[in-house]
């Protein structure tokens, strides 16, 4: 029998139109662990004022950076499961699932279970845990997993944010491009969170977000599931590894939504700080993306070059996500050796 790898990603409309973009919001919006407020409340802001106007916005925005083969996610997650099912062998079996659209986690699911597997392993595309991502993912597969008659043994691959390998690939991926590009900063931008949904994941009460960043200095009992502290560790580890100097590079957090107060720094905010204080090349880390995707490609690439510029900088170069490189699906495969060996007893 063979081992089953079921990799999970959030997910892309089928096409940059409106009416396309509108039921991927609906089910990506509609999950309580994205949205984590009650729900008549949740069901209010997703229908009287989501969905009336973002799908045309974010249509217009997936329309500047989609690709003959679709959605860059979609086609740079096919490549790389591609690629691992190779590096892998005949002994695995290599599904790819988005959690929101499609490839749906159903039938990703019934494709991957179709002949009995040795086991089954679930893994999170995304290096570090959240509730909103991780969490979600993992609960959906394991709710279409219940009803089978016959359940495999299932595994899961952990947060691998501090991850060697993991780490290696993309410092490989960086090196040659931050050489060539002589950048006078490095901006280390991750997707943000709500603060609440970050204080919910602490193991004792007040840990988080309680002494600016001096909480986020290291992962312990205390914040052992916290998305920021897991952000500023990839963030250490990289850094270190580049030998990049303290008081050259920075965290902060993009794609915040609403009013309601998201982690800090906003990378918004930074981009414009940072052209004011007269750097003029910046290079901009995306390292919670393993795909490029809407949020590196237009909101980076597009516009946070121009709000960087707009406050005096000159140029701001995207150090492309680890999408399909070899380095990256090694590291890959080395995870999952890792956590499909036989553990010692």
């Amino acid at each position: 029998m063979k081992t089953g790898i079921l990799l999970i990603n959030l997910g892309s409309p089928e096409a940059p139109t409106a009416a396309a973009v509108r039921p991927y919001l609906r089910e990506f919006l509609s999950d309580p662990r994205v949205i984590d407020i009650p729900a008549p409340l949740r069901w209010l802001l997703l229908n009287a004022v989501i969905l009336p106007f973002r799908p045309a916005k974010s249509a217009a925005a997936y329309a500047k950076v989609w690709t003959p083969a679709g959605s860059p996610l979609m086609a740079h997650s096919r490549a790389f499961a591609e690629k691992l099912a190779v590096a892998l062998g005949d002994d695995y079996r290599v599904v790819l699932a988005m959690r929101y659209g499609n490839p749906s986690l159903k039938d990703a699911l019934a494709e991957i279970t179709r002949e009995p597997l040795r086991e089954l392993v679930i893994f999170p595309l995304y290096p570090q845990y959240a509730s909103a991502s991780t969490g979600s993912s993992v609960e959906e597969a394991l709710r279409l997993l219940a009803p089978l008659q016959n359940v495999p043994t299932l595994r899961t691959i952990p947060a691998f944010y501090d991850d060697p390998g993991y780490v290696r690939a993309l410092v490989e991926n960086a090196a040659p491009r931050l050489r060539a590009f002589r950048p006078d900063f490095v901006l280390f931008s991750y997707h943000g969170l709500p603060e609440r949904q970050i204080r919910k994941s602490e193991s004792r009460a007040g840990h988080c977000l309680a002494a600016g960043d001096a909480c986020c200095a290291a992962v312990g009992p205390d914040n052992a599931y916290c998305y920021r502290a897991h952000c500023f560790a990839t963030t250490r580890a990289v850094a270190g590894a580049l030998g990049l100097a303290a008081g050259t590079y920075s965290t902060a957090f993009q794609s915040r939504l609403g009013r309601t107060p998201w982690i800090k720094p906003y990378t918004d905010h930074v981009l414009t700080e940072l052209g004011q204080k007269g750097v003029k090349r910046l290079a901009v880390f995306s390292p919670s993306f393993v795909a490029d995707c809407l949020e590196t490609l237009e909101e980076m690439t597009i516009r946070g070059a121009e709000t960087f510029m707009e406050a005096g900088g000159e140029a701001l170069e995207l150090i492309p996500a680890l999408n399909g490189e070899d380095v990256w699906v090694e590291a890959a495969a080395d995870l999952i050796g890792k956590w499909t060996a036989p553990q010692p007893q």
